[in-house]
């Protein structure tokens, strides 16, 4: 089935009110029409070591602290956690420094500032 037979497919499907689902429209049962890509190769997992973790919990949301190494070099993951949805940002270790003291202004900022009152 090739790009125009599917989209005819699911224009028709839409038409015709039947419910849309990928699932009834593409079986991984068949082959793909486009062959069996590989967009790059996949990446080998990482070996990471933990040098020191902490958590903290500020009202619903829990902060996963976690300093690490890998052959690249050391890191800190900060993840939060809000039921169960976790983000994750990482800052390499050369620069900690700046974020410490950006965050510490941040923080002398917000103690500085008086709340605005709606």
């Amino acid at each position: 089935m090739n790009v125009v037979d599917l989209l005819l497919r699911v224009q028709s499907r839409v038409a015709y009110g039947a419910p849309h689902r990928e699932s009834s429209m593409i079986s991984n049962d068949r082959p793909s029409p486009y062959g069996n890509r590989q967009y790059g190769s996949p990446k080998p997992p990482v070996n990471e070591d933990t040098l020191k973790s902490d958590k903290i919990q500020i009202e619903r949301k829990t902060f996963l602290f976690a300093l690490k190494e890998n052959p690249r070099g050391r890191f800190l993951r900060i993840t939060e956690d809000v039921g169960g949805r976790r983000d994750t940002i990482i800052i390499p270790a050369p620069g900690l420094e700046d974020f410490k003291k950006l965050l510490d202004d941040m923080v002398r900022a917000s103690t500085e500032t008086p709340p605005k009152t709606p």
